[in-house]
């Protein structure tokens, strides 16, 4: 926290549950035999199991592919951060508030022992913006609609800005805060006469699987904008106990867990796979844990777009 600036994103995972794993009765039969007959520890057993028990076939086809294509993941990363950036906004909160004996007059206490002073003194008065706190967003049409998180936006009596890729100021209208997510929608009215606003492609959270490449891009710490980091999907479906700031605890159901890293000031911000399609909404993590964050799987909040643009 810097001055009195705030960071209410992401949320702080407080408690979690994942998937487990399941076995056939004949592969149970089959391990047992083959624990017994190799001589090996749970944990090294178990660590073999995983390994062999991987889909080879396709491992081989992903990069067969990928050799097809002749494009090395360092290329594919830059061409999405590239192509994505400047569809990626920085959201600030602000509220205007009284300086100098200004601030001092507004209380009854004060006011009566510095009554010469309030009735217009020069050693004080006007009011300045604070910025209360920041986060992240993206647009997803030319015509200025932005997803972020609702805990980005939910600051009671605050002015809310977006900031685009190119240092542009725009005042921001709240369409929609879902009920039961942590999602909201943003509007901005762009600049007139021009092309619109550059926008990010939404792509299908029910296809991404763990292992796979994404890439996360915000406003890391309020500060750098635009950050990006690049990591894997580290599991899926995971279920979420989160809270942040004073606000209550909120539940988040089958969100992706990823290593990519997430940073203050990065909730809202776009979970983007290789093809430069959003397939999440960085969302929470854990504090005290290496790179183990969460993101709202993107087909979440597609009823939510669909009510603010039909």
């Amino acid at each position: 926290m810097r001055g009195n600036k705030s960071y209410p994103q992401p949320w702080i995972h407080t408690n979690f549950t994942g998937e487990g794993y399941s076995f056939t009765h004949m592969k149970r039969l089959l391990a047992a035999q083959l624990k017994s007959v190799l001589g090996l520890t749970t944990s090294a057993f178990l660590a073999m199991i995983i390994a062999i028990s991987m889909p080879l076939s396709r491992t081989v086809e992903l990069k067969a592919s990928a050799q097809q294509a002749g494009i090395s993941e360092e290329e594919s990363v830059i061409a999405v951060v590239s192509a994505a950036a400047p569809a990626v906004v920085s959201i600030v909160a602000t509220r205007h508030e009284p300086i100098g004996w200004q601030r001092g007059c507004a209380h009854p206490l004060f006011r009566e022992y510095l009554e010469k002073e309030c009735a217009g003194s020069k050693l004080g008065g006007g009011e300045t913006e604070t910025e209360l706190a920041a986060g992240s967003g993206f647009i997803i049409s030319s015509n200025g609609i932005i997803i972020t998180n609702k805990h980005v936006v939910d600051i009671p009596g605050a002015d809310l800005a977006v900031i685009t890729h190119d240092n542009k100021r725009y005042p921001a209208t709240v369409l929609l805060k879902d009920p039961e997510q942590d999602i909201a929608i943003l509007k901005i009215d762009p600049p007139a006469g021009g092309d619109g606003l550059p926008s990010l492609q939404l792509g299908d959270s029910e296809s991404v699987q763990t292992g796979q490449t994404i890439i996360a891009i915000g406003n890391a710490l309020g500060q750098f904008s635009n950050t990006v980091s690049k990591g894997i999907v580290s599991g899926l479906a995971r279920s979420v106990l989160a809270s942040g700031n004073a606000g209550a605890p909120e539940y988040l159901d089958r969100v992706i867990q990823t290593d990519a890293a997430i940073n203050l000031g990065n909730s809202g911000g776009p979970l983007l796979n290789l093809s430069g399609q959003v397939i999440g909404i960085n969302t929470a993590i854990i504090q005290d844990a290496q790179n183990i964050g969460f993101a709202i799987p993107i087909n979440t909040v597609k009823d939510d777009i669909k009510r603010v643009t039909r």
